[in-house]
């Protein structure tokens, strides 16, 4: 993992952010691919640019749910995470206290509008994550995470394909997804540095 840690650390100094293919153990994917699927809880997720959470279906259409370190899988999942917080704070000295993270369901249709996962010098999500956990997803599938820079230029394109992990400054890049065209599954979380 340290090798891991290394490559997102000086990509997240020299460029930002950070796209990895066969991030993490393919069977680990695998078992929180079917987690996702078998998850009941979903809820209808809300939209914030103020200490006020709101739904806004023209804005956001996915579904999440909250997630705590219940079972193997989870528990090797935020394992991962909390060795990555340790390393960026020992390394780049960020002061991260804790991660938090949500399965986020996307049905034929749902999409998610260009937003920031920070506001500027908001100090609460400081480093952004998504996993990846969908099997066989082509470009006909869309759901694609589109990221672009803080003037708000498209800079790349990204297939939410299974095991693939996408890190980033959170005050830094604006991001959407497109429309999916099939259930589309994810981990999206933030290491935070509230208490």
């Amino acid at each position: 993992m340290e090798t891991l840690y290394e490559q997102i650390t000086d990509a997240l100094v020299n460029d930002g952010y950070i796209v990895i293919d066969n991030a993490l153990d393919k069977k680990l994917s695998q078992k929180l691919l079917y987690l996702a699927q078998q998850e009941q809880n979903y809820k209808e997720a809300g939209i914030s640019s103020s200490a006020a959470l709101h739904l806004d279906r023209q804005r956001r259409r996915d579904k999440i749910v909250w997630l705590d370190r219940e079972g193997d899988a989870l528990n090797e999942f935020f394992s991962f995470s909390d060795g990555l917080r340790e390393y960026l704070n020992r390394s780049l000295y960020l002061g991260l206290s804790y991660y938090e993270a949500h399965f986020a369901h996307y049905e034929a249709g749902d999409f998610y509008e260009k937003h920031l996962d920070a506001f500027k010098n908001s100090k609460n999500r400081v480093v952004t994550t998504v996993y990846y956990l969908n099997e066989g997803w082509s470009k006909e599938d869309g759901g694609e995470l589109l990221i672009y820079n803080e003037e708000g230029n498209f800079i790349q394109k990204v297939l939410p394909t299974q095991n693939r992990l996408v890190i980033f400054m959170s005050e830094l890049f604006p991001h959407e997804v497109a429309p999916a065209k099939r259930d589309r599954y994810s981990i999206a979380g933030w290491f935070r540095i509230d208490k």
